[in-house]
């Protein structure tokens, strides 16, 4: 599991797929339901976002 989370493309899709849900949620899901689904997308989405900024990181590290 951790190589798969580990591989770039599928972190993008990660990111990018679950900001999309994430700010579309409360307007196709109506109430409570919408708002959480669009945290919970939003959650998942900052995670492989924060991963691949400090997977940049550690890849300009261990370059030098």
């Amino acid at each position: 599991m951790k190589a798969l989370l580990s591989s770039r493309p599928d972190l993008w899709f990660l990111f990018l797929f679950n900001a999309v849900v994430a700010a579309t949620a409360p307007f196709v899901v109506d109430g409570t339901q919408g708002v959480l689904t669009a945290a919970g997308m939003g959650v998942v989405s900052l995670g492989a976002g924060v991963e691949l900024v400090r997977g940049r990181g550690r890849r300009k590290a261990a370059a030098v």
